[in-house]
């Protein structure tokens, strides 16, 4: 009778072996879910960046306030009726 228990025990963890650490497993399962939720927040990182970049490309197409806002801060470019004024917080003395 132990012998066929101990056959019995041995079969159940035969069984169980591929379903914890086989190919298929729990194991595999959850580390495929873990990859998943960090591709699906990458996604939307990228999502979030395509969609202001998208944004971007939309203004600088139909308007000109855009590209006036780039030209000024960018390239410091005034207009010609315009005069420049740069203002400093002062002289810093140590």
């Amino acid at each position: 009778m132990k012998i066929l228990a101990l056959a019995l025990g041995l079969l159940i963890v035969a069984i169980q072996y591929p379903l914890w650490l086989g190919k298929g497993g729990w194991l595999r399962v959850w580390d495929v879910s873990r990859q998943v939720d960090a591709q699906h927040a990458k996604s939307a990182r990228l999502e979030t960046r395509n969609n202001a970049l998208a944004a971007e490309v939309k203004d600088l197409k139909q308007g000109h306030d855009a590209i006036e806002e780039r030209a000024r801060y960018e390239l410091g470019m005034v207009k010609n009726d315009e005069v420049f004024f740069q203002v400093s917080d002062g002289a810093r003395r140590e």
